[in-house]
């Protein structure tokens, strides 16, 4: 997997990475709205309550009953926009709102589990699903894409803040492991 400039060893074999830039949308609106962004990023159908699916043209999070977080291909929403046609929908843009930071190790479940009071173990929170919790005091979108790997999604002005909590969880959880 490739690697942006911001990766940084947290815990043993544990990275923390912000990932560069990357396009995203809000997509609120009925099932006939979720249905057709779901065939504009190539996906069979809308992913079920709480996962996300990947299709050619992209990824959508489920993250409510009316609601997707819509992770394109393409920094282009044209194809997403021309799929909504005139069905009612909000097609809101939060690509400079949102950060993007990935944890991924094996150290990365037990890490987010002393920020956030979700059970982050495999067989409660397995690949692919994804929801909105608290990351300490941020809001943030929580997205497992393997058994190791979170995607996780804040808002930029909880960035740092985020990024500083996990690494000290992470000390904290590699220290607590070294008294065993």
């Amino acid at each position: 997997m490739a690697r942006s400039m911001a990766e940084a060893t947290i815990a043993p074999d544990t990275v923390l990475v912000r990932e560069p830039r990357s396009p995203r949308y809000v997509l609120q609106g009925r099932a006939p709205a979720l249905q057709a962004a779901a065939r504009a990023l190539g996906l069979k159908d809308v992913p079920a309550m709480l996962r996300a699916a990947t299709g050619t043209g992209g990824t959508a999070l489920r993250l409510g009953p009316f609601e997707l977080l819509v992770l394109p291909g393409a920094d282009d929403p044209a194809a997403l926009q021309d799929a909504l046609g005139p069905i009612p929908h909000s097609l809101v843009g939060v690509s400079d709102r949102n950060v993007t930071l990935t944890l991924q190790g094996p150290w990365a479940a037990r890490i987010l589990s002393g920020l956030c009071p979700l059970d982050f173990m495999e067989r409660v929170f397995p690949v692919g699903m994804a929801t909105r919790a608290p990351l300490e005091k941020a809001d943030a979108v929580f997205w497992r894409t393997a058994p190791d790997c979170f995607h996780l999604e804040v808002w930029r002005s909880f960035g740092l803040y985020a990024e500083d909590a996990i690494r000290e969880v992470a000390r904290g959880v590699t220290f607590a492991s070294l008294a065993i």
